[in-house]
């Protein structure tokens, strides 16, 4: 479980092929805090770290999990937001997130408002009922507010402490970002679907 508040930035040093897997060699400035076996926020993925060595740390993504997800498109440079899961000891200065991407989400308009940066994202029209004004959502593992919406579309601002500690900048129009709806939300969805059949 994490919050969507992003520790840190990585870079991806290298990736290794396997049938269909991919192994992503990443460097980051708490890797080596990190333990084997530990469950970490990749970009909003949530991945087991498999090795810490040399300064990096080694994660894989399964088919699946590349298939849903923008890991495919990583290469060795890509700025990764990195969170470590959650302690049950103090505040919850995000929403509660997964770590479980639901589909991805296309930047189609990116501005810059002199001190703060109004990014547009558009997604399939069949997650529409999971975002609403105002509600949370987890863009690349970041804890955002979602307004504007419509039904394919919606804004976020990103304040400049974000967007200087995140993948954020690095995001053009164009870009696929990984995108995780609110966990309440989708639960509320579920049981009002089963109620109705």
């Amino acid at each position: 479980m994490f919050t969507g508040i992003i520790e840190q930035t990585g870079v991806v040093k290298s990736i290794t092929v396997k049938g269909l897997n991919k192994t992503f060699e990443i460097a980051s400035a708490i890797s080596t805090e990190l333990k084997v076996d530990q469950s970490v926020a990749h970009s909003g993925v949530c991945l087991t770290v498999e090795r810490i060595e040399g300064g990096s740390h080694y994660v894989t993504a399964i088919e699946e999990t590349l298939k849903k997800t923008c890991l495919h498109n990583w290469e060795e440079g890509t700025i990764v937001n990195i969170e470590r899961c959650m302690l049950m000891n103090g505040r919850l200065d995000g929403h509660i997130v997964q770590g479980h991407v639901d589909d991805k989400a296309i930047c189609s308009e990116k501005v810059d408002h002199d001190g703060s940066w109004e990014f547009t994202f558009t997604f399939d029209k069949k997650f529409a009922h999971l975002v609403i004004e105002k509600g949370s959502i987890c863009i690349n593992g970041i804890s955002l507010t979602c307004y504007n919406v419509t039904n394919n579309s919606m804004n976020v601002a990103i304040v400049p402490y974000t967007f200087t500690h995140t993948n954020m900048q690095s995001i053009t129009v164009g870009d696929a970002v990984n995108i995780e709806f609110d966990v309440l939300g989708k639960y509320i969805s579920r049981m009002q679907e089963l109620k109705n059949n």
